[in-house]
């Protein structure tokens, strides 16, 4: 069955042209489950979807396969039964067959049309310019159902680290940082994968290398710890930077990555993508 005969899913409008150029596409099974597992679990998420009178997710730029659109919508079921999944690709030759409550489309920074209450961008905005970040953020709220939020975030080729920024209707959230706990030497390793909008303001002077420089001594003062494993490590490097007043979200529970979640305005750049 070729692109061109499947079904449109329901709610994407015919005639609009895709927002956004094609990009490399590269993908891989479970690539994306360290943020598929933090977002299953974060209370504004779950309540976002739980309270929504359509369960419509777009997985946006899924790539040459369509493997990890498949993956969030098996780990949605544990937050909505009925959710929606749509996954919409640029390029239409990426565009597949669906199944199991999934469907596929054309579609860019637009949405095709929808009216998602969740979207996942991952690794689309890394291979756009900067000041591409705030015009492609803008297309994507603009689409979005009331209360609707946003995921978009980078990660590498294994998924083994991952940063990604959650957004609302109107700004953005906060900034999460996830990463294998085997994989790094320090948490600031995670800055290669910073999502766009950061990942150039790494430098002396920009709030988010300040907050990777005061991570990293805690994760330094934290270092007895590791004797236990660099989970425990981890664990007491949140103790220590909640101490100093930084305003780290709590962890639900205990979980197997290292994750870091802050509010957005502490790592915002002085001239913000939006």
């Amino acid at each position: 069955m070729t692109s061109a005969t499947l079904r449109r899913p329901r709610g994407a409008q015919a005639g609009l042209t895709p927002r956004g150029v094609i990009t490399r596409g590269t993908t891989g099974i479970n690539r994306l489950r360290r943020s598929d597992r933090w977002l299953v679990n974060d209370a504004l998420v779950r309540r976002t979807l739980g309270d929504s009178a359509d369960p419509l997710v777009v997985d946006l730029g899924y790539g040459n396969r369509p493997h990890t659109t498949f993956e969030l919508a098996d780990r949605l079921l544990s937050v909505r039964r009925d959710r929606r999944v749509v996954g919409l690709e640029i390029d239409p030759e990426r565009v597949v067959e669906g199944g199991n409550g999934v469907s596929f489309a054309r579609g860019g920074f637009e949405l095709s049309g929808l009216r998602p209450v969740f979207v996942r961008a991952f690794n689309v905005l890394r291979q756009y310019p900067e000041e591409s970040v705030g015009p492609a953020w803008a297309l994507m709220q603009a689409g979005l159902a009331p209360g609707g939020l946003i995921l978009e975030g980078t990660c590498d080729e294994l998924g083994r680290r991952c940063a990604w920024v959650l957004l609302d209707a109107t700004r953005p959230l906060s900034l999460t940082l996830a990463w294998d706990p085997f994989d790094v030497e320090t948490p600031s390793d995670i800055a290669e994968r910073l999502p766009k909008a950061l990942i150039h303001r790494n430098v002396p002077g920009e709030p988010i290398h300040a907050l990777l420089a005061a991570v990293d001594r805690a994760w330094a003062i934290a270092a007895p710890h590791g004797s236990f494993g660099p989970r425990v490590r981890w664990r007491a490097s949140l103790q220590l930077l909640r101490a100093q007043g930084v305003p780290v979200q709590p962890q639900r529970r205990r979980i197997r990555d290292n994750v870091l979640t802050v509010p957005w305005d502490l790592v915002a750049p002085a001239q913000s993508p939006r």
